[in-house]
C-alpha cells in the first residue's frame, strides 16, 4: 500500500507513472487513446487495465502478480485525469469500475475528473496566489480554473471553479489539432477563391498578399496539397469530405491513397505539424495566421473564466471568475507545448489585459499528479 498512481487519459495516448512514498517515479507506462467520451465504458477499461498492468510490469520492485483486479491492494491512491469525463454522471459511472479493477474503495482516495484538473498541480508550488488556469491545446483543448483550499479539512485539495469547452472535434476544441487542420483547409480554400477574382490572364501575379507573399501560393498550400496528392486546392474539398474507411474493406486494395485509410477527423488533425513547421520555421504567412486565428480562439475560451483586474467600468462579471493576477497559468498539450504557440496564446490574454505572475508548461501530467498523490497523502499519515 506505499504505491501512488496517476492515469492521464488523452485523446491520443494514456500515459501512467507510479510514484512510491517518498516521491519517486518508479514505474511508467504508455498505452493507446483512453477518451471515455470516444471508447465508451467497455474500451476505455481495456486500455486502462492493460497500461497499468504494463506499468506494473515495469516496476522494478515489483514482487506480486501484475495481472488486475487483485484480491490485495496495491496502490495507497489512485488519480485519473480523463479526457471526455465532462459531468458527474460521468464520475459515477466510472468510479464502481476503477474502484474494483485497482481494488481502492470507493472514497477520496480515488480521485476521477477531467484530464485538466492533472495540470493544477503547480498552483501547489507558488503560495502567493490562490488559483490556477488550467489550458490543455493537443488533440483536442479544454480550460479550466481552480482554487486552493487552505483550511484544515481540505488542506492543499484543488477546488474546480469553472470549465469551458472539451467538446471534442465536433462541436469544439478550439485552438487544438483538429481547429488548426480546419482552420489551415479554411484559409487555403479561401484564399484561393478570392485570387481567381484578381485573375486578368494566365499569366497573372496579382491576388491577396500578406507581407510580400502571395497568400494563394503558400508555402502551407503547396505542402498540404502534396500530403493528399492533389493539384488544386478545390481538389481538398472531396478528400476532406471522403467517407471515413471501413474497417477490412479498402486496405487491401492496391494503390489505395493514404487519405482514404485515415478517419476525417484524423485527416485535419494530422495537418497540425505541417501548419507548425511552414509557420514558425518557414515563416509562411498563411500558416502564421492560421495559428494566429486558432490561438485567439483559445484564449477567448481561457479569457471566459477570467475577470477585469480593476473593473473601472461596474460591469457584472461571474462569481466564480478569477483574476489573472492571482493565478497560474498552466498549459499542457503537444500544441501549446511549442513555445511559440503558446507566447501567441498569452500575447492574445495580455491585449484582453489579463497577466499571469506564473506561467507553467507541465510537460508529465502523469508524473506531477503521482507525486502530487503523495504529498497529499502522505502528509496525513
Amino acid at each position: 500500500m506505499s504505491l501512488y498512481l496517476c492515469a492521464d487519459c488523452g485523446g491520443s495516448k494514456t500515459a501512467i507513472a507510479i510514484a512510491s512514498k517518498d516521491g519517486k517515479i518508479v514505474a511508467r507506462a504508455y498505452g493507446g487513446p483512453s477518451n471515455f467520451a470516444y471508447l465508451g465504458l467497455a474500451n476505455f477499461e481495456k486500455v486502462i487495465k492493460s497500461t497499468v498492468e504494463s506499468a506494473l510490469a515495469n516496476y522494478a520492485n515489483w514482487e506480486g502478480a501484475s495481472t488486475l483486479p487483485t484480491t490485495e491492494p496495491v496502490f495507497a491512491a489512485a488519480w485519473f485525469g480523463i479526457s471526455g469525463v465532462d459531468s458527474p454522471a460521468n464520475v459515477a459511472v466510472l468510479t464502481p469500475v476503477l474502484s474494483h479493477l485497482l481494488s481502492i474503495p470507493i472514497g477520496p482516495k480515488l480521485i476521477i475528473c477531467n484530464d485538466a484538473h492533472l495540470l493544477a498541480a503547480p498552483l501547489q508550488l507558488h503560495k502567493d496566489v490562490h488559483h490556477a488556469i488550467a489550458v490543455i491545446g493537443g488533440t483536442g483543448s479544454i480550460a479550466a480554473s481552480f482554487r486552493r483550499l487552505d483550511d484544515e479539512a481540505h488542506k492543499g485539495a484543488l477546488l474546480e471553479l469553472g470549465r469551458i469547452g472539451g467538446w471534442g472535434w465536433i462541436l469544439g476544441d478550439e485552438g487544438g489539432g483538429f481547429h488548426v487542420g480546419r482552420e489551415a483547409i479554411r484559409q487555403i480554400l479561401s484564399a484561393h477563391d478570392i485570387s481567381a477574382l484578381y485573375v486578368v490572364d494566365d499569366n497573372s501575379e496579382s491576388g491577396p498578399t500578406q507581407n510580400g507573399t502571395h497568400l494563394a501560393k503558400s508555402i502551407l498550400t503547396s505542402r498540404i496539397m502534396e500530403r493528399f496528392g492533389v493539384s488544386s486546392p478545390p481538389e481538398l474539398l472531396a478528400v476532406i469530405h471522403d467517407a471515413d474507411p471501413v474497417a477490412g474493406e479498402i486496405q487491401a486494395l492496391p494503390d489505395t491513397q493514404a487519405y482514404k485509410l485515415v478517419h476525417r477527423e484524423k485527416r485535419l488533425s494530422q495537418l497540425a505539424p505541417i501548419v507548425f513547421e511552414a509557420a514558425f520555421t518557414s515563416k509562411d504567412a498563411l500558416a502564421l495566421s492560421v495559428l494566429r486565428e486558432t490561438s485567439h480562439a483559445l484564449a477567448r475560451q481561457v479569457c471566459m473564466l477570467l475577470r477585469p483586474e480593476d473593473n473601472a467600468d461596474g460591469n457584472a462579471f461571474p462569481p466564480r471568475s478569477v483574476r489573472a493576477s492571482d493565478s497560474v497559468i498552466c498549459f499542457g498539450g503537444s500544441l501549446v507545448g511549442v513555445q511559440d504557440y503558446r507566447d501567441m496564446v498569452l500575447h492574445h490574454l495580455k491585449n484582453e489585459g489579463h497577466i499571469f505572475p506564473y506561467i507553467e508548461f507541465v510537460s508529465d501530467p502523469a508524473a506531477a499528479g503521482a507525486t502530487g498523490l503523495v504529498s497529499q497523502f502522505e502528509s496525513l499519515l
